[in-house]
């Protein structure tokens, strides 16, 4: 299943063929971020491009472009050179809008965080206990035992010991800095790294996904393109963490491709902070997880903001199952939502619905693959593909993929084939117009006495339980029959449940062997920073606690 556009037998494009392609079909682009940049300034200079609505924080296109230069120089002038690795930790915040213009994220050679605490996080603190040697350190030339090729620490706000300011940074260029910056600008190819964006460690440690200006650029175009933004006037509110990589590339990237203005609602996310900002901004979009969406909408005073100025929304799927009800009330929250699927591996979407889509496909699948993307469903053990609507591995191939994770060539070549199709790891099947339906992870399939067993499929009729709040089901360990399978599950507040009540609702309703063993009740689940279930963590968890571990 490819979405490359449609031709005539003779090769010729017949009227309607050709007005779906000039407005709907484009060809992949060939530009850095810096370029993108560089043309939505001189297009237009004095439209806002940023709000940080809690920092105060507003910048116009043409003001982004001179502090992304002016900071990109400085960096030139304390040492940093193409190919090394600049890292930025710390909440949404400005200054993560500029490092993301121009160098690699990853926790090496230069790290640039906030000085002051957020929340818990007080990050020199935490780099000094890693790293003692940076209270005695020279600005610049670092030398740490545990972090060899940590160089360089700038800290935004103020200036302890060991690290250059952020503001010191930012003033540092001279004339001939500039000018190296130039020279350097013309030898960027699109097919160099620019982001080095870390996985969000659902099945393990998180691995460093190289990306190229070739692949976010284009995942960014053709994404904003499904959106509409090439026609609409758009503001978006994003909740989303900017190191995310749906955060960095359908927010801050896009930003630049469609001339967008993206409108920062808070450090972290915060329900009524989104609603304030799309209220007194007066957004057209939002972005968000599933997650981010039901604590919006289960917001006491929601009714009181005026959202009348919404158009559209994106959800990004997790593998997770939601409430079908919950689900129908994102969707309706914002009558244009649109799905969006995919992996940070990915750039990160390979598919994604259309504005117009009807309501079982935005509720019931992932949407339509990408454009200039591939994708086919295989049977796991032969790798032969599988027929259309029939179940097995999703592969997909195309401009999205990854260059590989960085420094682990092993794992990169696990996930991506001689022949360029990089392995999601999800269990989907395709239906010939395109659409993707998500059941569950290869991971997370149960292995019972030989039978192949989905969670999602057991998670999604639990889910119809009156009292079940949220739910996870996992395979355990079982001496007789390999694995066992495990329901966790909380319960809604106010309500009492036993597992003799979950077991009878299975009963007559699902295969007998699909019903759960093991009923554990939980008051919360291991979670990422992203609000992903970390299904390998609540699995050793409960083996440990029913003394099942191998």
């Amino acid at each position: 299943m490819t979405n490359n556009g449609m031709m005539h037998s003779n090769n010729t494009l017949c009227p309607l063929q050709a007005f779906i392609k000039q407005y709907f079909i484009h060809s992949c682009y060939h530009e850095t971020v810096g370029q993108c940049l560089e043309e939505s300034a001189n297009l237009v200079p004095d439209k806002e491009a940023v709000v940080f609505v809690q920092d105060g924080v507003r910048k116009t296109f043409g003001q982004l472009k001179q502090e992304v230069d002016q900071l990109a120089a400085g960096l030139l002038a304390i040492g940093l050179k193409k190919g090394d690795r600049l890292g930025m930790w710390g909440p949404n915040m400005y200054e993560w809008v500029l490092v993301l213009r121009k160098q690699s994220l990853c926790l090496d050679i230069f790290l640039c965080f906030p000085g002051t605490q957020f929340k818990s996080q007080l990050y020199y603190d935490i780099l000094k206990r890693i790293c003692p040697e940076l209270e005695q350190a020279i600005p610049g030339d670092l030398k740490s035992k545990c972090l060899p090729d940590l160089r360089s620490v700038i800290v935004i706000g103020s200036k302890p010991p060991g690290s250059y300011s952020f503001e010191e940074v930012f003033q540092a260029a001279s004339a001939s800095h500039r000018e190296q910056l130039l020279s350097l600008q013309k030898k960027i190819s699109c097919d160099d790294p620019i982001n080095i964006q870390f996985t969000s460690g659902t099945t393990g440690n998180p691995k460093g996904a190289t990306l190229t200006h070739h692949n976010i650029v284009n995942n960014g175009r053709f994404t904003g393109y499904r959106m509409g933004y090439h026609w609409r006037d758009t503001r978006i509110c994003v909740g989303l963490p900017l190191y995310h990589c749906f955060g960095c590339v359908a927010s801050s990237l896009v930003m630049t491709l469609f001339n967008c203005t993206v409108v920062y609602s808070s450090p972290s996310f915060e329900a009524r902070a989104v609603l304030q900002a799309i209220q007194e901004e007066r957004c057209t979009v939002i972005y968000g997880t599933p997650m981010m969406y039901i604590d919006i909408l289960s917001q006491k005073d929601f009714s009181t903001y005026d959202l009348s100025s919404l158009q559209a929304g994106k959800i990004a799927v997790f593998f997770e199952q939601i409430k079908m009800s919950s689900f129908f009330s994102i969707v309706l929250f914002v009558c244009f939502e649109q799905i969006g699927y995919g992996m940070t591996e990915n750039s990160p979407v390979t598919f994604q619905g259309f504005t117009l889509d009807e309501i079982t496909r935005k509720t019931e699948t992932v949407g339509y693959i990408g454009s200039h993307i591939e994708a086919k469903i295989v049977d796991p053990q032969t790798q032969l593909i599988q027929p259309l609507q029939t179940s097995g591995e999703l592969l997909v191939r195309g401009y999205c993929v990854m260059r590989g994770y960085w420094n682990d060539e092993k794992k990169t070549k696990e996930c991506i084939t001689p022949e360029g199709w990089f392995r999601t790891g999800d269990i989907a099947s395709l239906d010939e117009y395109g659409y993707c339906q998500i059941l569950g992870r290869m991971n997370d399939m149960i292995i019972r006495g030989g039978e192949n067993i989905y969670p999602a499929e057991i998670e999604e009729f639990l889910h119809t339980h009156p009292k079940v709040e949220e739910i996870q089901v996992i395979g355990v360990n079982d001496e007789k029959m390999g694995e066992e399978i495990c329901a966790c599950i909380r319960i809604k507040e106010g309500t009492e449940c036993t597992a003799q009540e979950i077991k009878d609702y299975c009963k007559g309703q699902i295969s007998h062997f699909k019903i759960p063993r093991y009923i554990i009740f939980v008051k919360d689940m291991p979670m990422t920073v992203t609000g992903k279930i970390q299904k390998y963590k609540l699995r050793k968890k409960i083996e440990e606690d029913l003394g099942l571990e191998k």
